[in-house]
């Protein structure tokens, strides 16, 4: 890994502390909607703010693109980011898990998948992790007070799966959908769905499995962004041996017409994907 990418995984790392910090008391709606329509909670600011500010001051940074604003931020330097500042933040009310979501491409957004070049999430959960990718190795680590230590080198996608998560009404999924979930559910998988992709994923690289948000009958598109969410977690569970999918290709074949631009996304072990585009082409 290059130094300038580390130093932005190390950036991240040290930023969560101060997140983590403030959670129990940024937890009201500020007045404002963020460029998805959803209402921002203080802790998504102050989030935002903080990885904006932290990550544009190394040299190597040249823009920052995140899910909470509309435009992007541009300085000068050969990496460029695109940021969930807190992923499932709904959950700070009941206390379930959250995560930050980073993608560093080097292009400026709207970036291609293939110029994706490094990804990380942190899960606040009842530890602080965080999941790096680059170079084709995925390594965990634990964070406490700001600092970085490894927890597994070299994570991977259990072949065996054993949980699955689907995010949508069922009212609302396609039948072609519908008929995939009921199948799945013959395997006895077992559903783990909390309401923060972050927690959902890591419990796809801890014990195999698939989690998806589906297209829906009223929205095609999905619910995450391709850009925020769909490249890095792509990018993660793929260098861990799984694979991704919109639902007929991968999503690091995809570029985003705009920076907010949504998709179906599955991730999880290569088999259950697979299975998953042949069931929705039929």
């Amino acid at each position: 890994m290059d130094e300038p990418l580390d130093q932005i995984f190390e950036t991240v790392a040290a930023t969560a502390g101060d997140v983590l910090s403030i959670l129990g008391t940024r937890r009201s709606y500020e007045e404002g909607q963020n460029p998805s329509g959803e209402q921002q909670l203080a802790a998504d600011v102050y989030a935002d703010e903080q990885l904006e500010e932290k990550l544009l001051d190394i040299p190597a940074v040249g823009s920052y693109a995140s899910e909470e604003r509309d435009e992007i931020v541009e300085d000068s330097g050969e990496y460029h980011i695109a940021c969930d500042p807190l992923d499932g933040s709904s959950n700070l009310k009941p206390n379930n898990g959250m995560g930050t979501i980073i993608a560093v491409y080097d292009e400026p957004a709207p970036a291609p998948g293939e110029a994706l070049v490094g990804a990380a999430y942190v899960l606040y959960g009842p530890t602080t992790t965080m999941i790096t990718a680059a170079d084709g190795t995925v390594t965990e680590y634990l964070i406490e007070d700001g600092e970085r230590s490894i927890l597994d080198e070299d994570v991977t996608v259990p072949d065996d799966p054993v949980v699955y998560g689907f995010g949508g009404r069922a009212p609302d999924w396609t039948d072609d959908f519908a008929a995939f979930v009921e199948e799945i559910e013959s395997r006895r998988l077992k559903l783990r769905y909390g309401g923060a992709m972050v927690a959902d994923v890591n419990q796809v690289l801890t014990y195999g499995g698939i989690f998806g948000y589906p297209m829906l009958d009223d929205r095609p598109e999905g619910k995450l962004r391709l850009q925020f969410e769909g490249h890095p977690i792509a990018a993660i569970v793929s260098m861990a041996g799984g694979a991704s999918t919109d639902g007929t290709q991968s999503l690091l074949s995809k570029t985003p017409g705009h920076i907010h631009e949504r998709t179906p996304l599955f991730v999880g072990t290569e088999s259950l994907i697979d299975d998953l585009e042949a069931a929705l082409d039929e």
